[in-house]
């Protein structure tokens, strides 16, 4: 991954700015992106002290324009791009009964149609280098899960997208990552939306017991490194796939009974 280019999208935090860094440190020119300019600011600072080659983008996923200039950016900044991680997303919590739609709405215009606008506006140079798409979806990408109703829809959207991509460019040499992290410790539940789209603002599970984002960052750059197909990460997700594939009634109540031990859970 040395001198590699590699555009992050939400990489001001969390899972995206683990992997700015251990892409960093392997190496690649990175360049960030987030809505919140302070923050995006202060990740940049931080890694460039590490001796990181990394620049910020001011930028919201969900907004066609922002993705265009991104890509214009990295290209003005290092000449090209060889890969794109698409990590940007939000997450919801609200019964399908009682949640805004506008709240669905905003949440597969990030997660989903942000991931289009990226990749579109990369793809020219990444096929041109035969590089790597990478898209960070979810364990809720293969198993639908209650309350998530908005998360878990943009996510399946996500890996049918990364499907068609991966066969469309089978033989253009473009790798295509569907990268599926179980729970992990990062900010998505404390800024996911509840039923009327204002912020849910404390996490609703023990993030102590997650999976650090760094450990998490670690399994999708090896991923990249050796351009695997799906990344399936933590035993519980592995079991979750697995279940909902070979017994789905049965990973119903299953799925069922672990979401509602969740603190405040919309379901009982």
């Amino acid at each position: 991954m040395k001198d590699k280019v590699v555009i992050i999208t939400g990489g001001s935090s969390g899972i995206g700015k683990a992997l700015a860094e251990k892409f960093g440190r392997e190496g690649s020119r990175i360049l960030i992106t987030g809505r919140q300019l302070p923050e995006l600011n202060a990740a940049v600072d931080e890694l460039k002290k590490q001796g990181i080659t990394i620049a910020g983008f001011q930028a919201d996923v969900s907004k066609e324009d922002d993705n265009r200039r991104m890509a214009e950016e990295a290209i003005r900044l290092y000449g090209t791009i060889d890969i794109l991680v698409n990590n940007a997303g939000i997450s919801m919590r609200a019964l399908f009964s009682e949640v805004d739609l506008e709240v669905v709405k905003k949440v597969m215009d990030i997660n989903f149609y942000g991931v289009l606008y990226a990749t579109r506006y990369c793809l020219p140079e990444i096929t041109r280098n035969k590089g790597s798409v990478v898209g960070i979806s979810s364990i809720a990408g293969f198993r639908g899960l209650p309350g998530r109703t908005g998360y878990s829809a943009s996510k399946f959207a996500l890996n049918g997208f990364l499907e068609v991509l991966r066969t469309e460019l089978l033989k253009t040499g473009v790798h295509v990552l569907t990268a599926c992290p179980g729970f992990t410790a990062s900010n998505i539940r404390k800024r996911a939306l509840a039923k009327d789209g204002s912020a849910q603002g404390e996490s609703p599970r023990a993030e102590e017991k997650m999976m650090s984002a760094e450990e998490c960052a670690r399994h999708i750059y090896n991923a990249t490194v050796h351009r695997k197909r799906t990344l399936i990460l933590t035993t519980q997700g592995k079991l979750a796939v697995f279940f909902n594939k070979w017994l789905p009634s049965f990973a119903d109540k299953m799925v069922y009974n672990v979401m509602a031990k969740e603190a405040n859970a919309p379901i009982k």
